[in-house]
């Protein structure tokens, strides 16, 4: 059996992560709902139209890394624990917006972040083991989730 080959795990990896992501905005609501709107946020909150590109080169770094890993041969238990837990994080990643917004439980989206910050970091650790530069693609996903959580922790204690 023939091999794909990397670039072609980078494009499916994106595509898959961009759109996963994607979903996830659609059906977790609308940072524009009145509910939203009407929120006490920090003086730190950015633009609304921030947030999009910022995800978008976030999901494409993710793709990246994830397609490095799947890239490593031959398959290893570590190499499987590695994408099972990248596959992990993205499923809890895919939960935070439809808790805070849909759901408008910040709070519990506050704990729904904190675990996702420890998988991210988990991942990170896992992915360096195997791939350098898959582990540090990660490092502004984390970087950015960190502020995320520290944003959703400001909007609880403000509202």
């Amino acid at each position: 059996m023939k091999s794909i080959p990397l670039y072609l795990k980078i494009i499916i990896c994106v595509i898959l992560c961009i759109s996963l992501g994607v979903v996830s905005g659609f059906v977790g609501g609308s940072p524009l709902s009145s509910w939203y709107q009407a929120l006490n946020k920090p003086f730190f909150q950015p633009p609304s139209w921030v947030f999009g590109p910022a995800w978008t080169l976030l999901y494409s770094l993710m793709g990246i890394a994830a397609a490095l890993i799947w890239d490593i041969n031959p398959d290893s238990s570590r190499k499987t624990k590695a994408l099972r837990l990248f596959i992990l994080q993205f499923l809890v990643n895919m939960i935070w917006s439809p808790v805070f917004f849909g759901l408008q439980m910040p709070s519990f989206a506050l704990v729904v972040i904190l675990l996702l910050w420890a998988l991210i970091l988990s991942t990170i650790i896992q992915f360096m083991r195997l791939h350098k530069t898959a582990g540090y693609l990660l490092l502004p996903y984390l970087a950015w989730v960190s502020f995320a959580t520290i944003l959703n922790g400001a909007i609880v204690y403000l509202n």
